[in-house]
């Protein structure tokens, strides 16, 4: 069975699955940004590290296995943007929880998963309410990074969809339909 034509359960799975964590995560911090709702952040949180649990294993098995096959042949140009979009995205859902995980570990602010602490919260005794970040250098780097990624993630997530429908609707080649196990 050619990878060119059919793709492993594991492979779909991970890939949606990661999709659609990823996609709800963005959305959930548009949330937050855009109307303040910052008692969002701990589900944020909560989520962004349940999808490293899933992002990783991914990254390892597309690492090993390398990419799939093109259906067919396409121009160079067209290609080189998958592979591009690809790498952005393969790093840049590793990069988003990782530098969130750094931004708020060292940023003071602690990581908790659904009651379960990984990190927890520094208060600042002499201000209630703050906290005393472990490493400020290191939390305003997740701070940028994660920001970064974010837009880079969310630009690549729209031409990821948008090059699969073109492949469905106008190429009428076998790519959406491979990953959706057809």
């Amino acid at each position: 069975m050619s990878i060119a034509t059919s793709l492993s359960t594991t492979t779909r799975l991970l890939h949606w699955l990661v999709a659609l964590l990823m996609i709800g995560l963005l959305c959930v911090r548009f949330a937050m940004a855009t109307f303040e709702i910052y008692a969002l952040y701990p589900l944020h949180k909560a989520v962004g590290m349940l999808a490293l649990l899933l992002i990783v294993p991914r990254a390892v098995l597309r690492l090993l296995q390398g990419w799939p096959a093109p259906v067919r042949h396409y121009p160079a140009w067209e290609h080189g943007l998958a592979v591009l979009m690809h790498w952005v995205l393969l790093l840049g859902t590793l990069l988003m929880p990782l530098s969130g995980l750094v931004m708020s570990a060292a940023g003071g602010h602690g990581v908790d998963v659904f009651g379960f602490e990984l990190f927890a919260a520094q208060p600042d005794p002499a201000r209630p309410g703050e906290v005393l970040p472990l490493n400020a250098t290191a939390a305003g780097i997740g701070h940028t990074l994660h920001w970064l990624a974010g837009y880079a993630v969310a630009a690549a997530v729209v031409l990821h969809v948008a090059g699969a429908l073109k492949h469905h609707v106008l190429d009428k080649d076998r790519t959406l339909l491979r990953m959706l196990g057809r």
